[in-house]
């Protein structure tokens, strides 16, 4: 099975990036937090694989961290929570934030991001509240987290310049998506946003 991955970013999409390795493209899933910070095209990357394998599919998830990939594990663990779901999950807050909103057990709060609803984020909570204390938590103080950003804006054009725009276009859109959906808004929510704005001319 594949468990790392360090070539060049050949291409990047909404949801996955493709990687070429001496000359072998890997076409990569990743959650929109960690697609956004992916080195543009051209540049080289290191990142951490799960191979996922069903009759129908051979499919690659990828992490920048090796506590993401924990916490995705976790996620996957979860009755009736496959790979995709998993990574809207860490799409929709940075992975300390996760761990103590699953910890705290703020359904509410998990239930807000796109494609959990409060169901899902409630069986959420219910299996992995405990898990996350004595794993997720530890793994969170070794290093492993993403590094500290200087905020939702910030990292929305940061997200926006690595996919190719130029940074006035970057600002505008995450701006745009900012005043549309409002400051309580996921980042999952305003990177689609931004781009549907970018798409469509502002």
């Amino acid at each position: 099975m594949i468990s790392r991955l360090r070539g060049t970013v050949l291409e990047k999409d909404l949801e996955d990036a493709t990687i070429d390795v001496g000359g072998v493209g890997y076409r990569v899933n990743f959650s929109s937090l960690s697609l956004g910070k992916l080195p543009a095209e051209g540049q080289p990357v290191d990142v951490r694989v799960r191979t996922v394998v069903r009759e129908d599919a051979f499919d690659l998830f990828g992490f920048l961290t090796k506590g993401e990939e924990e916490v995705f594990l976790l996620l996957n663990s979860v009755s009736r929570v496959g790979p995709r779901l998993s990574l809207m999950v860490l799409s929709g807050m940075e992975v300390p934030e996760l761990v103590a909103a699953l910890s705290r057990g703020e359904v509410a709060r998990l239930a807000k991001i796109h494609g959990v609803g409060k169901k899902t984020a409630e069986r959420l909570v219910l299996e992995l509240k405990d898990k996350v204390k004595t794993i997720h938590l530890e793994a969170v103080s070794r290093g492993t987290a993403p590094p500290a950003v200087s905020g939702a804006h910030a990292d929305l054009v940061s997200a926006l310049l690595n996919l190719g725009y130029k940074q006035p276009q970057a600002e505008k859109a995450a701006d745009l998506a900012s005043e549309r959906l409002g400051a309580e808004a996921t980042f999952q929510a305003l990177f689609r946003e931004a781009l549907k704005a970018l798409r469509s001319g502002g």
